[in-house]
This record gives structure tokens, sequence and C-alpha cells, in this order.
């Protein structure tokens, strides 16, 4: 009974991780896509123009990929610390999601804002009186390069602050689905410790 019972979570672990490590290649890509077409796009400090949202894509879809190989092997070798590592691993990624998840949101265009605190942050990144074109009133080719009066001025950490409190359902229902299903993760995580524990036990 408690071999079938292992056997029936390591396979449903074996899948939730394969979906997980599918949407870290997404991660991936969607970074890789960005830092190939965008450069130094939604940088979020002028004095590291490295620290941008693609390379945060980037850093978490490798991260994700990784977490939902060792989960995979762990589920499909029946490994205790593999399973406990993919545990401790899965619960970090909240702290990346929830960050990755701002930074997003705070530079689409359709809030209509340039820089954290006004579009003379970008500056610093070009050591050019410029701006990304995202940051034009109306969008064309190097519209960056054109006079400040063509620039949305709105800085986007106060437009976004306002975005969030306006927009707070839809937001959290995202977030618990997003709890949720990393929950799920979890619970499948250390339920499968357990019953390799206990099998261990048994043939001890």
């Amino acid at each position: 009974m408690a071999r079938g019972c292992l056997q029936g979570v390591k396979y449903l672990m074996f899948a939730f991780n394969l979906l997980f490590w599918l949407g870290g290649c997404g991660i991936l890509g969607v970074g890789i896509w960005l830092a190939a077409t965008q450069g130094n796009f939604a940088t979020l400090s002028s004095s590291f123009p490295s620290l941008s949202a693609a390379n945060l894509l980037i850093v978490t879809g490798t991260f994700v990929m990784a977490i939902g190989f060792v989960g995979c092997i762990g589920a499909i070798k029946e490994n205790k610390c593999l399973l406990l590592t993919f545990f401790v691993l899965l619960l970090l990624v909240f702290l990346l999601e929830a960050s990755l998840a701002i930074l997003f949101f705070a530079y689409t265009d359709k809030f209509r804002c340039c820089g954290v605190s006004n579009y003379t942050d970008w500056f610093e990144v070009y050591n050019a009186t410029r701006v990304p074109d995202s940051c034009c009133l109306e969008f064309s080719e190097s519209c960056g390069l054109h006079a400040p009066g063509t620039w949305w001025k709105a800085p986007c950490y106060e437009t976004v602050k306002v975005w969030l409190q306006e927009n707070l359902l839809a937001v959290g229902v995202f977030g618990l689905c997003t709890a949720l299903v990393q929950i799920l993760g979890l619970t499948f995580a250390m339920t499968m410790y357990c019953q390799v524990v206990k099998a261990d036990t048994y043939c001890a």
C-alpha cells in the first residue's frame, strides 16, 4: 500500500516538475530575446545597467529550469537529498517571482512612464541624452534620441504604485494562483520525501 502511494506521488511530482522545467525554458527564452533586441531593457538602477529585466528573466529562467531538473531527478530516483533540495529551492523562488512581477509591470508601455524616478535615469545608462524608444509619447524607430518634449515624464515607480492600488484584486488573484501552484509542488516534494523515508525504514 505504501509503495503504491509512493509510486503515485512519484509520477505526479515528475509531471509537475516537467511543466515547471518547461516554464523555466519559456522565461529564459523571453529573457534572451529581450537581451538581444532591447539591450539594457528596464534597467533597475542607472548605477548598475546590467541589473535589467532581461537579465533578471535569464537568471530566473535558469534557476527555475535547475529546480525543475532537480525535482524530476529526485522524483525518479526517489532521492531524499534531491527532494529536500527541491523543497528549499522552491521556497526561494517566491522572492524572485515577486521582484520579477513588479519589474515587468513597472516597465510596460501602457503605464506611460519613463525611468524609475524620472526620465533622466536613462542618461547615465546610455551616457548620452537619450531614453529607450518605449519612453516616447509616439513610438517610432530611434525616437528616444529626440527632444525631451517627446518623452513620457511620469516616474514609473509612482505610476506602478498607483496601478497596483487600482488593480489589487487582479494582482491578488494572480499571486494567489501562483502561490497555490508552488504550494502544490512543495506538498508533493515533502509528501514524497516522507514516503521515501517510510519505505527505507520499512525495508530496513
